[in-house]
């Protein structure tokens, strides 16, 4: 959760459904950055 506040410390969206939509966008985000930072591994030999 310390990941996703690390994109906005709030949330800008007034309307609870647009909240709820947000948050998925913002998860969505965060495994891209992860995705970014994970080593490929290959066999050697």
């Amino acid at each position: 959760m310390n990941c996703v506040m690390s994109l906005g410390h709030r949330l800008i969206a007034r309307d609870f459904d647009r909240q709820v939509a947000a948050l998925p966008v913002r998860i969505a985000v965060l495994n891209g950055y992860t995705a970014l930072g994970i080593p490929v591994t290959e066999a050697v030999g």
